[in-house]
């Protein structure tokens, strides 16, 4: 039976979301109690390091108020460090801890593994094949509305 579009996005869901599960349990189980947007902000400044809140605002496009209250908890679990701006007093840089650094290459480690897991069986040839489909997925759903 052939499956219908409706079927394959319902396919493409249920993927992400067993992806997303056992990203989740890895973060809820681990040691130091990482949602899956502190693992986000923490690999923005590992990526960027001495970037502002601003600059994480910007990159992220999410909600100033909600990324202070994270950028909060990861500072006060000792994660994030803060300094102030040598130039502009106002201004606060952000960077790993020495801690946070650890709890990054572990998230780093658990993604790759996670992601080695999701194609196993899957040779190059059709990792790329699935890889052009879902771009045409994306760039389908990114288009205007004729």
């Amino acid at each position: 039976m052939k499956d219908s579009p409706d079927d394959l996005l319902d396919l493409v869901h249920t993927v992400m979301h067993e992806y997303r599960s056992l990203q989740y349990r890895f973060l809820r189980d681990g040691p130091h109690d990482i949602s899956h947007m502190d693992g986000k902000v923490l690999a923005f400044f590992a990526a960027h390091p001495g970037a502002t809140q601003s600059d994480l605002v910007v990159h992220s496009g999410r909600d100033k108020a909600q990324l202070g209250r994270l950028i909060k908890g990861l500072r006060e679990r000792g994660l994030l460090r803060a300094e102030s701006d040598v130039t502009d007093r106002r201004s606060v840089r952000l960077s790993l801890t020495a801690t946070g650094k650890q709890v990054h290459v572990a998230l780093q480690r658990q993604a790759k593994r996670l992601s080695a897991k999701a194609v196993a069986g899957l040779d190059a040839e059709e990792q790329e094949h699935l890889a052009r489909l879902l771009r045409t997925v994306k760039s389908n759903l990114s288009a205007p509305d004729a």
